[in-house]
């Protein structure tokens, strides 16, 4: 249980590199720095030129070159970041700072994941590739000392960190992700207009894919399993990708979409195959709408929903057979409708406000080490 805040008001610095107007990380960075504002503490972005200007309200902006994930590494440490800041919070992969908010996970796992269903070709690229190495050397370097403490969004990543950089466990604290509950509440008028737009039949069942990064999300899983459930079912995909991909009758690709909460009214069932996942904040989201959500154990996201209850966890993704068993079970409306109170019920566990006060207990944690070794910085 971490210790409740009666702590001074500080100047916080979040790190994110790059920008995607539908990112799941952004959304959270922005919901994050939203619930640090409104406690009274400020926040610095450190990001690069991918970041408007006009998505960041809450604090001063630093910019730096980010070319590739080292380069803005290297350019985050010139510029000293502890002198414009108490404490450093980063959300992504650099050399050091006093909080690694490790939100995507840990890396050297999902290049094992990835290669147990790659050929011999696509495994020796990947070993060959530079960002992969980058990647690597800098998640290495926060875990053998960078990082003073790490937030980890699952127990899984926690596991990870111990088993992959023997990171000591009591220097990580698990933190699920959380979503502003109430701009995903259910809403049937919403449901209805968004149906009709879609030209989605009274009887047609939606199954939703919302992501990005489509090998690791698991798309090809996902169009696997729906082939042969015939024309009463209808994948909806949202998200960047080749759309290519996204083809076949029983298939609609709606691209990057901004307005989800409408969207996830309009499904009926959620689906994320997905290889390896942290904790999928698009999972989340559906859950708080009150869908049930079939995913994979290799999600984070999993180990908060109880199997037949919130929703369907497959053990490996490439299992079709039992992704499309999972997905007649929940064909059945009034089996979700049965489900839909204990599904949001589930939900009302991971508002952002709850995500929000116990990463500030994380930042006072460390706070508090520098105060007991005189550490403590002016900004």
């Amino acid at each position: 249980m971490l210790p409740a805040i009666s702590a001074p008001r500080l100047t916080i610095g979040l790190v994110r590199r790059g920008h995607s107007v539908t990112g799941g990380a952004e959304a959270y960075l922005k919901r994050l720095a939203r619930g640090l504002s409104e406690s009274g503490h400020t926040t610095r972005l450190f990001t690069d030129a991918a970041w408007p200007a006009r998505e960041w309200p809450w604090g001063p902006m630093t910019r730096l070159r980010g070319e590739s994930a080292q380069r803005f590494a290297d350019e985050l440490e010139k510029i000293g970041p502890e002198d414009h800041c108490d404490l450093l919070l980063s959300l992504e992969r650099v050399w050091r700072c006093d909080v690694y908010r490790a939100g995507d996970g840990i890396h050297q796992a999902w290049m094992r994941r990835r290669a147990a269903v790659s050929s011999f070709a696509r495994r020796l690229l990947s070993r060959l590739n530079a960002k992969h190495r980058e990647t690597l050397e800098l998640e290495k370097a926060l875990f053998t000392g960078g990082a003073r403490r790490v937030i980890a969004n699952s127990q899984m990543v926690k596991r990870e960190a111990e088993e992959f950089y023997g990171y000591p466990a009591g220097q990580i604290d698990v933190v699920p992700n959380g979503v502003p509950l109430m701009e995903f509440r259910p809403d049937p008028e919403a449901r209805l207009r968004r149906r009709k737009i879609l030209r989605l039949r009274d009887d047609e069942i939606a199954l939703l894919f919302v992501g990005s990064g489509w090998e690791r999300k698991g798309l090809r899983f996902a169009l696997d399993s729906v082939k042969s459930l015939g024309k009463d079912y209808r994948l909806l995909i949202a998200g960047r990708g080749r759309r290519r991909l996204a083809s076949g009758s029983s298939v609609q690709w709606l691209g990057a979409v901004r307005d989800l909460p409408a969207l996830y009214s309009a499904a009926d069932i959620f689906l994320l195959p997905t290889l390896y996942d942290p904790f999928s904040n698009a999972c989340l989201e559906a859950l708080a709408a009150g869908l049930p959500v079939v995913t994979t154990r290799a999600n984070g996201f999993s180990e908060i929903i109880e199997h037949g209850v919130h929703g369907s966890i497959v053990e490996r993704a490439p299992d079709t057979a039992e992704i499309r068993a999972a997905l007649l079970f929940w064909s059945d409306p009034e089996r979700r409708h049965a489900a839909r109170s204990a599904i949001l019920e589930r939900a009302g566990h991971f508002d952002i406000s709850v995500n929000v006060e116990r990463t500030l207990a994380v930042l006072q944690l460390a706070r508090n080490a520098d105060a007991e070794s005189g550490k403590i910085r002016k900004t």
